[in-house]
């Protein structure tokens, strides 16, 4: 039973890579969460009182009190839940470069993406090619290692991971294999999705092409 101590809600959409970062992060520390998905077309009362700046999702409550921005939480999953599986290095510099790297990843990634399932033409061309270009500076960062981090699963992993559940909506509407053009990349993903917290917390791949498939319908992009 979920006493007061520690009641933890999260405010989700299922597709969001955002939100699976928190997912992620809950589970690495073995925390019980209740998990809510929103209609973003019709946000509840909660998750407006809660987020009244931004009204997204996701939003993790806890103990009543809100966090807000995915990387946020994160890090503040990492910073209540300290007792095990550190989720960011304990060296500053470490730590300083995890944060960058996720930074870059918040600044690119999500627009670089949607420009290759959501736009077509030559729109879509310059899309591509900026998706992939990105990939393989994060793939030149991974370099050989397991994970982002060396041998332990962390902060930038969860940062990234999420993504990986659009690559196939991405290489079916962008025309793309990116195995081909990263295959150190994706076969990080596949050591990830080895693992409990990632597989319960990234949707199926086909589920999430149906919803892009229904959006680019609704939007005409067809």
């Amino acid at each position: 039973v979920a006493t007061m101590a520690n009641e933890v809600i999260l405010l989700d959409f299922w597709p969001s890579m955002f939100g699976m970062r928190t997912r992620i992060a809950l589970r690495e520390k073995g925390i019980e969460f209740e998990y809510r998905d929103e209609d973003l077309w019709n946000k509840s009362p909660l998750l407006l009182e809660t987020n009244p700046v931004h009204k997204k999702i996701p939003v993790l409550i806890h103990n009543g009190k809100p966090v807000c921005e995915s990387t946020i939480q994160v890090q503040y999953i990492d910073e209540v839940w300290s007792d095990k599986n550190p989720i960011l290095p304990s060296d500053p510099y470490q730590r300083a470069q995890a944060r960058f790297w996720v930074d870059f990843i918040d600044k690119k990634m999500y627009d670089a993406q949607r420009k290759v399932w959501w736009t077509k033409g030559e729109e879509q061309e310059t899309g591509k090619k900026e998706f992939i270009e990105l990939l393989k500076t994060l793939e030149s960062e991974l370099r050989d290692k397991t994970y982002f981090g060396g041998d332990d699963f962390g902060y930038v992993d969860i940062g990234l991971i999420g993504f990986y559940s659009w690559f196939h909506a991405c290489e079916k509407y962008g025309n793309l294999n990116i195995e081909s053009e990263c295959p150190k990349l994706i076969a990080w993903a596949k050591t990830c999705m080895q693992r409990e917290s990632v597989a319960k917390s990234l949707p199926d791949s086909e589920k999430v092409i149906k919803f892009v498939t229904e959006i680019r319908k609704k939007f005409m992009i067809e």
